[in-house]
């Protein structure tokens, strides 16, 4: 449930709510907005009916109860978007971000002269694999704590803060040294134990959805984090699994509507991982900024045809800035029937 403070609700009054709603056995988790200030009641085992007597306390404009299981993720317990902050990017701040690099990190040469490549054609952060998780134990699995020093290095050389995955509990803390934000990879979306360690970090998560997870159970596994107190996660859908043997996944565009309803987090794409082919990664970013999502995040490989893992869905640098200068194209011609050129004022 929600408690909804009134606008200039007293420090007093809302520390009063906050202690009858863990009195009754729940968590208290609160926002304070410009104006309002909401108690989120989260929990199991405790006494409903005493939080629903709350709407008769001082300072207390409603309570509501939330319908979805995900409860402080919900929009429903923040009517206001998240803007995640990682090193002065802004994530859901109302502009498009573009992170871009290679799925491995392979090199500090390779490494930075992705960076400046992107750098140069407008991503705003760097991406590269320093742990890598692989379908075959004989596959490239990354450099580890010499890939995240690289990482560091570059980040220092051109401003572009990092973000690298996180496997294990045991990782964390390592790569909170070096990286500026911690992705949980598809395999490890419900990996509660890597979740709950995240949540007690003071760094910016980004969530990939797993391949075969509803909406629902990638809203609840950024509920774990959420809930044990790191409220700095970004959203990723990266495609799933279907019939479809075309493409690597199939990236579910839906989703991305859909979770920006339910929830106030930022949401990212991943077309890379999304459809493992390059030739289709520029018409699905457009797709993923024309149904809102935040931003996008890309593979960029000086040469991918030598790229030690996702080579195949990697761009060059020429097809990189390729792909930047068409987000800001118009729609094509033939797209514009005269009720849409209506719409575009055309």
């Amino acid at each position: 449930m929600i408690v909804n403070m009134r606008e200039g609700a007293s420090d007093q009054e809302i520390q009063h709510i906050i202690d009858r709603v863990q009195e009754a056995g729940f968590q208290a988790i609160v926002t304070r907005g410009a104006e309002r200030t909401i108690v989120a009641c989260v929990g199991s085992g405790g006494r409903r009916h005493e939080l629903e007597a709350l709407q008769a306390a001082p300072g207390v404009e409603a309570v509501v109860a939330i319908a979805q299981p995900f409860k402080l993720v919900s929009f429903q317990g923040r009517p206001r978007r998240t803007v995640v902050d990682v090193g002065g990017v802004r994530i859901g701040g109302g502009e498009v971000v573009v992170i871009a690099g290679p799925c491995s990190v392979e090199s500090r040469d390779q490494m930075l002269s992705t960076a400046r490549a992107v750098k140069r054609a407008g991503a705003v952060m760097l991406r590269g694999g320093a742990y890598k998780p692989r379908t075959s134990p004989y596959d490239f699995q990354g450099l580890g704590e010499e890939a995240l020093q690289i990482l560091s290095e570059v980040r220092e050389e051109t401003g572009l803060p990092v973000v690298t995955e996180v496997m294990g509990t045991e990782d964390v803390d390592v790569i909170c040294e070096h990286a500026d934000m911690l992705q949980v990879g598809a395999r490890n979306m419900q990996n509660f134990n890597l979740l709950r360690r995240l949540s007690k970090i003071n760094k910016p998560v980004l969530l990939k959805r797993g391949p075969s997870a509803t909406v629902k159970e990638w809203l609840l596994a950024a509920e774990y984090l959420l809930a044990g107190g790191n409220s700095q996660v970004v959203l990723c859908e990266r495609g799933i699994k279907t019939f479809e043997t075309e493409t690597r996944n199939t990236l579910d565009l839906a989703a991305i509507a859909l979770a920006r309803e339910l929830s106030h987090l930022p949401v990212l794409a991943d077309p890379s991982h999304g459809t493992g082919r390059r030739s289709l990664i520029a018409p699905l970013c457009r797709a993923a900024i024309a149904l809102g999502a935040d931003g996008v995040i890309i593979e960029v490989h000086p040469c991918p045809e030598r790229a030690l893992s996702d080579g195949p869905q990697s761009l060059d640098f020429a097809g990189f800035a390729a792909m930047m200068q068409a987000l800001g194209d118009p729609l094509p011609e033939a797209a514009k029937s005269p009720a849409l050129r209506h719409a575009v004022g055309q």
